[in-house]
């Protein structure tokens, strides 16, 4: 009997200690891949942050404006600031990475400095601005080799708990990617002096507001599954699955979704006048079959179809045999940036993939522009004059008060580099400047 009671009670803590050592495993496995998402989420940040500060350096070599220079100035500075706490919350402690981080802090202090004083009256020197196109190139350098190792990283799926476990145990892996790749990157900064330090469719409304494109009388269920299944490009109209948005929806709105073994939909459209806000289409892509420029004119018979009138093709570009357009409202040739919407097309067969209208319906009305006061060479005065313009538009944008105002809109090229440039047409006053994305890299060809 007591052999009995000995035995239950060996086995009530054997299963105790196993099941204690069960939670424990999974307290740690969860503390794990807590750790992991942060290292991921801290790294894909620090190279979103280096992309765009890249992008904000290039923007504010492109200005003339002591007013639009120092808020670029403040916004570099803050993408520092970001990128710098990125770097902290990486694994690298026992990895010196102390002159990237220098470098980093010594482009805050400069546009710090920059951004405090009063650069209409006391403008940038040539000195400060040679040091000021140096660490462009060298964020751009900064920015390729991050890059490179955030798509070795995705592409073979890499841990950082793996690095970290690597560096606290002192093991010198070759093969460590991770680990080389950012010493690669503080190799690339090491090598910058210290006198270097002695950049969606820009001008568009950020305003929620009523939509103001909406016209027309309610539609009914039916009549949305009529335009659910021509859209959708659906025989059954009873295979669609219909919603209406509920009491507090900014706009009522019908949502609808289909799915069967080829492709899976779904669509939002207005309740007045039925008007599509967005769709999406997602199937298997076969062959191209039509060039770019026939996508962008099935494009325009789409917009022609639902009533979208005088709209002007804004770029277009090419990803995986679908033709992805923007369209911007034009009212007596002057472009309408927040009037904006943009389609994707099939390039197999012709047919809508995606289409989004939300910031036209929400924007578009006839507006009263007004005669610019300035011509358009007075306009060209305000722009750096070493930016070499080749096209130019009067354009409708918002500017960062969110009012809509009256530009010139300059496209043109400095070095390597395109810009889109905004002037005020009413008081020459320098309200955007956006440096445009150029052919992304192929960083599978450089593994």
């Amino acid at each position: 009997m007591i052999r009995w009671i000995i035995i239950a009670v060996l086995a009530i803590g054997i299963t105790g200690t196993a099941f204690w050592g069960y939670q424990e495993h999974q307290e740690k496995n969860a503390v794990l891949i807590q750790a992991e998402n942060t290292y991921q989420r801290s790294f894909h940040e620090l190279s979103y942050h280096v992309d765009l500060l890249h992008d904000k350096i290039g923007a504010a070599l492109a200005m003339n404006s002591g007013q639009r220079l120092s808020p670029q100035m403040v916004d570099i500075w803050r993408l520092t600031s970001e990128a710098l706490s990125n770097v902290g919350q990486l694994p690298l402690g026992l990895l010196p990475f102390n002159k990237t981080e220098e470098f980093l802090s010594n482009i805050g202090d400069f546009t710090y400095r920059t951004a405090v004083r009063n650069l209409d009256d006391e403008p940038l020197s040539d000195k400060e601005t040679n040091s000021f196109e140096a660490l462009y190139k060298q964020s751009g350098d900064i920015k390729e080799e991050l890059r490179q190792v955030q798509h070795v990283v995705l592409d073979n799926n890499l841990r950082w708990m793996d690095v970290q476990l690597a560096l606290a145990n002192g093991e010198e892996q070759v093969d460590n990617t991770i680990v080389d790749g950012f010493k690669t990157v503080e190799k690339t900064v090491e090598g910058y002096s210290e006198s270097n330090v002695d950049s969606p469719i820009i001008g568009t409304s950020s305003q929620e507001h009523t939509y103001k494109g909406i016209t027309g009388n309610k539609i009914s269920e039916e009549e949305v599954l009529e335009k659910g299944k021509k859209i959708l490009d659906v025989k059954d109209a009873n295979k669609l699955n219909v919603t209406r948005s509920g009491d507090g929806a900014d706009v009522p709105t019908y949502s609808i979704s289909y799915k069967d073994d080829r492709k899976s939909a779904y669509m939002d459209i207005t309740e007045q006048g039925g008007h599509p806000i967005t769709v999406l289409v997602k199937r298997p892509i076969k062959d191209k079959q039509i060039s770019l420029n026939e996508g962008m004119e099935k494009a325009q018979n789409y917009l022609a179809e639902y009533d979208f009138k005088d709209m002007d093709l804004f770029q277009s570009s090419q990803y995986d045999n679908i033709g992805v357009y923007s369209f911007l409202y034009s009212q007596d040739g002057v472009r309408v940036y927040s009037d904006a919407l943009e389609i994707k097309v099939a390039l197999d067969t012709g047919d809508i993939l995606g289409f989004t209208a939300r910031n036209y319906l929400m924007n578009h009305t006839e507006r009263d522009i007004p005669s610019p006061t300035l011509t358009e060479d007075e306009a060209k005065q305000a722009v750096n004059q070493n930016v070499e313009i080749q096209e130019s538009f009067l354009a409708v944008i918002d500017n960062d008060l969110g009012e809509e105002v009256l530009t010139y809109e300059f496209l043109g090229v400095m070095g390597n580099e395109t810009y889109r440039i905004f002037i005020n047409a009413m008081d020459g006053r320098e309200e955007k400047v956006e440096k445009l994305d150029g052919a992304e890299a192929n960083y599978a060809m450089n593994s």
